[in-house]
């Protein structure tokens, strides 16, 4: 009998691509909400004015947990604690009534004596104080209504009398009601405590990590660690043997869907007692998407499950829609050259033998060594955005105040113009911070090939670097990690956000025409919305560029407002090739605002037609015409139909009256059309 599926807990890798596994990496977006929760527990809350005001009789709350927190914040910048005292219930309302009282009220009961020699006294901290709020439940009725009800409850007795000291800040913090650790301080700490640190340890070091005041104490630490031994050594062994069982039975998941999905193609590897350790698997979609749009390739390793100590490992492509489209998904049993060494395998074995053009990775030295040995001519780029979200990790706490100056020194790194302007910049930089020891510098020193933009700048990445592909991935990702999933559940789940993920793009207009230029109308007939939208904005910029013909053909263009930062520009009107060093083409396969300026200058009407790459053209769809939302239909019907919304819009925007007639016209007109069925062929290019 299958043993009951474990819930499946995804979160970010922590591990540090220094190679280090006591140095812990957390991301600049993570470390703010860390460190803002752990604040929230060792300050009063401001968000709002009357947060930690003083409770009043006939004060409403909508639930008592919310009378309750707001009673704590108030106990908290006043110098004391509360807890929960007697609660009183009926058939009819439930618990109507709740105490809460001082954490010194009333007094301890005598304890029978065990029978030993010397039992151990412990002084009472109960005083008989009298502080406390008592709330009430109240049952009305909405009105308009004779049925329907809501509660709520009042505050039907407070008191804020005391009968001892109250604390100050630095002492109120240190009571058991304020000291909680939370879930990521409890993963770290048992991640340590495993590894053999004393407590007295793990504590200075969490101290360091945070940079702020520990919302617990040593005490509390060891009382954790110790309450967790236990049920760890206990759980140990179900845990292993449900993680197999989970693992063949998503295993068997996979065979399941090979039957119903014929281009469904799956892999594994097992140890020598025919344990699964790794998987991987594609979905017939997978090939015909990489066959089309697989020249540059995104392996994302973001997330890891805690549970089952496996690293998610999904392949990414970019559509012409500029949408990331899923190629494949791969579980690693580690993080070592060896488990990246198989996957990459898999997946070209996957795809049929085909190399991409450019592989997008974060940092990670066993993932470069992987990609080095089995894709030697493929491009290797790390997102930049990876590298800058770990700096104030890795340099933060060294540098303290200077850190800000280091993060303005490592931008200007990176506007680097060339490979050698780079290396004095960075010699002068980790120079002046004192980083030439540093670990981490020298990692980010043995990658700068394929980080650095100066570098970077020479490979085929379309548009794979830009924020709203980062977004669309992580999307895609958080689509399959942000609920809890067993394991057997993941292949569906990836599915579902792989066919949300594929109808989404589809709904993309043509932007309006803006600069009435020749080559912005041929350009439209060719590309994609989303290709013609970034060519339409280059050509748009590239108004702002005087030009110069030298004597010996080059074109030195600059712009009309910043004479540094010249570029050269190569037009051999004979074969119709153009060259710019600024290498925007060879980088994203869309020409550049300066290459634009100069055809314009040479009058040319049209683009060559090598500088539409079949990438971003219109007949390089994943989706048939019919299926792809009008995007079969006409240049001219679909020009009608934006002249008409535009007039219905502005003859709707004269009154309000007009806007509410139009909305709710426009609504059951949607509703009538959604009624029609589809017909069976396309619409003619002629209205």
């Amino acid at each position: 009998m299958a043993s009951k599926p474990l819930n499946n807990i995804w979160i970010r890798r922590q591990q540090c691509p220094c190679g280090d596994w006591k140095c812990y990496i957390r991301l600049e977006g993570d470390e703010s909400t860390t460190k803002t929760e752990i604040e929230s527990t060792t300050t009063p809350s401001s968000s709002s004015p009357s947060s930690s005001s003083s409770p009043y009789v006939g004060q409403i709350f909508r639930t008592d947990e919310e009378a309750f927190e707001h009673y704590t914040t108030f106990a908290r910048k006043t110098g004391f604690s509360i807890r929960k005292a007697r609660s009183t219930e009926s058939h009819n309302l439930g618990v109507y009534r709740r105490d809460f009282v001082c954490y010194r009220s009333g007094f301890n009961q005598p304890r029978k004596k065990p029978n030993v020699q010397h039992p151990r006294e412990r002084k009472s901290l109960r005083c008989g104080c009298d502080a406390k709020l008592y709330l009430t439940k109240q049952v009305l009725a909405i009105e308009g209504t004779t049925t329907t009800t809501k509660t709520q409850w009042y505050v039907s007795q407070f008191s804020n009398v005391h009968n001892h000291e109250l604390l100050e800040d630095e002492q109120v913090r240190l009571l058991p009601a304020y000291r909680k650790i939370h879930q990521t301080d409890q993963e770290r700490i048992l991640l340590l405590s495993k590894a053999g640190f004393p407590v007295n340890r793990i504590v200075k070091l969490l101290e360091l990590e945070r940079g702020v005041q520990l919302p617990f104490i040593e005490k509390d630490v060891r009382n954790f660690v110790r309450a967790c031994k236990k049920s760890v050594q206990e759980s140990d062994a179900l845990l292993n043997e449900k993680r197999e069982s989970d693992l063949m039975e998503l295993l068997e998941s996979c065979k399941g869907f090979a039957e119903r999905d014929m281009g469904f193609v799956y892999e594994f590897t097992s140890d020598e007692s025919g344990k699964v350790e790794s998987l991987a698997w594609a979905y017939g979609e997978c090939v015909q998407g990489y066959s089309m749009f697989g020249d540059v390739v995104v392996f994302d390793t973001s997330y890891r499950s805690i549970t089952y100590g496996l690293l998610l490992g999904v392949f990414f492509g970019m559509d012409n829609g500029g949408n990331a489209i899923l190629l494949g998904c791969v579980l690693l049993q580690d993080e070592t050259c060896r488990s990246f060494t198989w996957a990459l395998q898999t997946f070209v074995r996957f795809m049929r033998g085909g190399h991409p053009q450019t592989i997008v990775t974060d940092i990670d030295t066993g993932l470069k060594d992987a990609i080095e040995r089995e894709l030697p001519n493929t491009n290797h780029v790390v997102f930049m955005c990876d590298v800058v979200s770990k700096l104030a990790s890795w340099f933060s706490q060294d540098l303290g105040s200077h850190y800000d100056e280091f993060r303005a020194g490592f931008e200007m790194l990176c506007r680097a113009g060339s490979i050698d302007e780079f290396e004095q910049q960075w010699d002068l930089l980790v120079t002046r911070f004192g980083l030439v020891p540093d670990r981490h510098a020298a990692l980010l020193y043995s990658c700068r090939a394929t980080w650095s933009p100066c570098c970077v700048r020479q490979h085929f990445l379309a548009q794979t670097m830009t924020p709203e592909f980062s977004l669309s991935i992580d999307s895609f990702l958080k689509r399959i990690v942000a609920e809890p999933t067993c394991m057997q559940a993941l292949l569906e789940e990836v599915s579902v956000a792989a066919s949300l993920a594929k109808q989404i793009p589809q709904r993309v207009p043509y932007p309006t025409m803006k600069t009435c230029m020749p080559m912005e109308d041929h350009a439209r007939a060719v590309l994609t919305p989303y290709a013609f939208s970034v060519l339409q904005n280059e050509m748009v910029l590239s108004l702002q560029y005087a030009v110069a013909e030298m004597a010996n053909g080059p074109y030195i263009l600059h712009h009309f407002k910043k004479m540094e930062g010249e570029c050269c520009v190569f037009w051999n009107p004979e074969n119709e090739e153009i060259h710019c060093s600024c290498k925007e083409f060879e980088h994203s396969g869309i020409l550049c605002r300066h290459s634009l300026r100069v055809l314009a200058v040479k009058n040319c009407f049209h683009i060559p037609e090598q500088y539409f790459l079949v990438r971003w053209r219109q007949e390089s769809s994943l989706v048939s015409e019919e299926n792809q939302n009008g995007m079969g239909i006409g240049d001219d019907c679909v020009q009608t139909f934006q002249s008409l919304t535009e007039t219905l819009l502005t003859e709707s925007m004269v009154s309000k009256d007009r806007l509410d007639y139009t909305n709710q016209e426009l609504s059951a007109l949607i509703d009538r059309v959604r009624n029609i069925e589809p017909a069976n062929t396309c619409i003619s290019h002629d209205c």
